[in-house]
């Protein structure tokens, strides 16, 4: 089975242009289903085409016993399925055995985010004179302003930046690139960075067209800018801040304010519309609040 998950993996990154982080993500989770079937039938896991629906439920009730989330089982359930989909269309299994199983229902959690005094807390900790702060300006106005994922900022190269049309290139899941617009505040951060970044560039260096660079004049790590949020965080009194974070920021500012839900989606680069509709209930939710605390018939 394992040349099989190989194949599988192979064609999400390959032929539906999966990210590596994706495929990472399926290779845990068919790795789980693939212990499971090893511990429960055997030293080998048995040939695909005997694993039928009751095996997969068992799988489920396995990842229950252990103390997974509904949310950890949901996704391990949705790789199974989507590996015999695979199989199925190539021929190797008569059917799927996921099919007419439920999906298993996901807690809802509601994203955390900062409200706008935080923010504004944060954007005030970077030393603005020092170049390593100017830096951290620009990741700050991007997470937020811009609503980036740490993936895609990490990613950015200057020539994503056009200043002139206020606006940048963003690559997002699937190498798809979508246009987003820059507000005042991120492009002047921009402005004061790019004057002194060539102070960060070392002789000889190889990826200069790296929008942002570590001490080193390296591209700066996601590692590197989740350590720089964290710092910064602890700072204004929040623990585990995080760039998703200061994403869900940006998408409850902006649907708080009014903003149209798919605009929303488009500057997320959310593939789903329901992605994007999480963030409508925490609005909901705060709104309510707002009725029941300040409302004489609430």
């Amino acid at each position: 089975m394992e040349k099989l998950v190989s194949a599988f993996l192979d064609h999400l990154e390959i032929e539906r242009n999966y990210s590596r982080h994706t495929r990472s993500a399926y290779a845990g989770d068919l790795g789980q289903f693939q212990s499971f079937l090893s511990e429960d039938g055997g030293a080998d896991p048995p040939d695909p085409e005997s694993i039928d629906k009751s095996v997969v439920r068992a799988f489920l009730h396995h990842l229950h016993r252990e103390g997974f989330s509904r949310r950890t089982i949901a996704r391990r359930f949705a790789a199974v399925r989507s590996f015999f989909h695979y199989l199925c269309r190539e021929g190797i299994v008569s059917s799927n055995p996921c099919v007419y199983l439920t999906t298993p229902k996901w807690d809802r959690h509601l994203p955390r985010f900062l409200d706008k005094s935080q923010v504004e807390a944060l954007l005030g900790q970077p030393d603005r004179s020092r170049l390593l702060g100017l830096r951290d300006v620009v990741i700050l106005e991007l997470l937020y302003g811009a609503g980036m994922r740490l993936s895609e900022l990490v990613g950015l190269d200057v020539g994503a930046i056009e200043m002139t049309e206020e606006r940048i290139r963003v690559i997002g899941k699937g190498d798809r690139e979508r246009i987003v617009p820059l507000g005042g505040p991120a492009l002047s951060a921009l402005a004061a960075y790019m004057d002194v970044r060539p102070m960060l560039i070392k002789t000889g260096r190889e990826d200069t067209a790296a929008l942002l660079l570590n001490q080193h004049g390296r591209r700066l790590t996601g590692r590197g800018v989740q350590y720089i949020l964290g710092r910064y965080g602890l700072r204004i009194s929040q623990q585990g801040l995080t760039p998703h974070m200061l994403r869900h920021t940006t998408a409850t500012h902006l649907l708080d304010a009014g903003a149209d839900l798919m605009a929303v989606k488009e500057l997320l680069g959310h593939e789903r519309l329901s992605t994007t509709q999480v963030y409508t209930h925490v609005a909901l939710d705060r709104l309510k609040k707002t009725y029941e605390e300040a409302h004489p018939r609430a």
